[in-house]
């Protein structure tokens, strides 16, 4: 069974908490997250973005960047922008977008249930970018930033959340310049903590949604100092690390797209012939074409939008990788036709959340960078639940989550 406990969150004083909070740290290179602090001497991004306090052009991965890391965090708590609660609490995280509330349930997750399989991937991740994360972690023996985690939806978890919710004042509530709305609430009676404790604790499993190297790092560098203490006793604060637990029915994955800079040779017609082979091609005109159901696929090409969807037989339906629609357009489509073998690497291909839009697609088409673009049918949780319970990986770019979390509510020490 899978453990949350609570902790000491570090989190910035009421009237600061839109000041300090930031995107995450992978979501905005150098140059966005040095625009985006601005002349914020506050902002997390100086923490987890640490580049930024350095002339443009630094190396983001020079060892002196994370001593700055550690050198902002310790600046941060000595003008009072993160203080510390008094004693261990459970947090609640809630975010409002286009009308939708979801609200996740804050506390430590263990080293050992990632270690253990009890928390689920469903992602690879890369050695460098555990590297960096871990380094990170290390120097300032924190998670600075949460991850991003679900598990199948607990009746009365869900209940007491709303309770608490509607007895109580947020701590903090404030609307983002990207719109997006935040609410955080700190539950701090210990009837409620304990009960909370216990209720978890019959959750057989929790998943990574978003965040697999900030959730790999973080239980590596437990791990790690595990190994280094031989007074180890299990009881200690780097044997956990912070996550915002959302249950699986208030989440929703927005559709992971695709934009192809040619088409390996073929003129339009051709790929359109070929594509007739596996796919049902009906012309849908200029105006863009949101695929709605599975299995079924926009294609934009040459100002055209068309809707593609899968031949019976076309894909095993008893894989649950084979049955993706990212498999089955990487098989048939971007492999077969456009001779992309590997996603990660193929500097021919790129990735557009449906965050974006349809329209973000035809522009980079129509501009010329961009041949060619395919709209995905989203991922459900039940599928990637699923995929992760199997032991199975999903394909690169399958997922993409929104809202994000942002950074700087709430950090967990060790």
């Amino acid at each position: 069974m899978a453990i949350l406990k609570p902790f000491k969150g570090l989190r910035p004083p009421k009237e600061l908490a839109h000041l300090v909070a930031s995107k995450p740290y992978d979501v905005l290179n150098s140059e966005e997250a040095r625009k985006e602090a601005g002349d914020n001497p506050k902002s997390l991004l100086h923490i987890i973005k640490p580049e930024i306090n350095f002339p443009p052009g630094k190396d983001e991965h020079d060892p002196d960047v994370y001593e700055k890391a550690a050198e902002m965090f310790a600046r941060f708590q000595q003008e009072g922008w993160l203080l510390p609660d008094p004693e261990d609490y459970y947090y609640i995280y809630a975010q409002t977008m286009d009308g939708q509330t979801q609200y996740g349930l804050v506390g430590c997750a263990g080293v050992e249930d990632y270690l253990n399989g009890i928390i689920k991937k469903h992602e690879l991740t890369r050695p460098d970018k555990e590297e960096d994360r871990m380094k990170h972690v290390r120097v300032n023996s924190a998670n600075v930033e949460p991850v991003f985690f679900t598990y199948r939806a607990v009746p009365e978890i869900d209940k007491l959340i709303e309770d608490w919710v509607a007895e109580n004042a947020p701590e903090y509530d404030f609307v983002a310049d990207d719109r997006i709305g935040h609410h955080f609430w700190v539950i701090n009676d210990p009837e409620v903590i304990a009960k909370i404790t216990t209720l978890f604790a019959t959750v057989p499993y929790t998943y990574v949604a978003d965040g697999h190297h900030r959730t790999a790092a973080a239980a590596l560098v437990g791990d790690e100092r595990k190994r280094m203490n031989p007074h180890h006793t299990g009881r200690e604060e780097y044997n956990y690390f912070l996550a915002v637990h959302f249950p699986d029915n208030q989440l929703r994955i927005i559709d992971y797209n695709r934009v192809v800079r040619d088409l390996n040779g073929m003129t339009a017609r051709e790929l359109i012939e070929k594509l007739q082979k596996n796919f049902i091609v009906v012309p849908k005109g200029v105006q863009p074409y949101k695929p709605d159901h599975l299995h079924n696929f926009g294609m934009y090409l040459e100002g055209q939008w068309y809707s593609l969807t899968s031949k019976p037989g076309t894909y095993n339906a008893n894989d649950p990788i084979g049955v993706l629609d990212v498999t089955i357009s990487s098989n048939l489509i971007l492999k077969e036709l456009l001779g992309i073998e590997d996603l990660r690497r193929d500097k021919r291909i790129d990735f557009v959340g449906g965050i974006r839009g349809l329209e973000e697609l035809q522009r980079r088409v129509d501009n010329g960078e961009m041949k060619v673009a395919f709209a995905l049918y989203p991922v459900s949780m039940d599928q990637l639940m699923d995929i992760a319970d199997t032991g199975n990986i999903m394909p690169p770019k399958t997922t993409w989550f929104e809202p994000k979390l942002r950074s700087g509510l709430i950090i967990h020490t060790f």
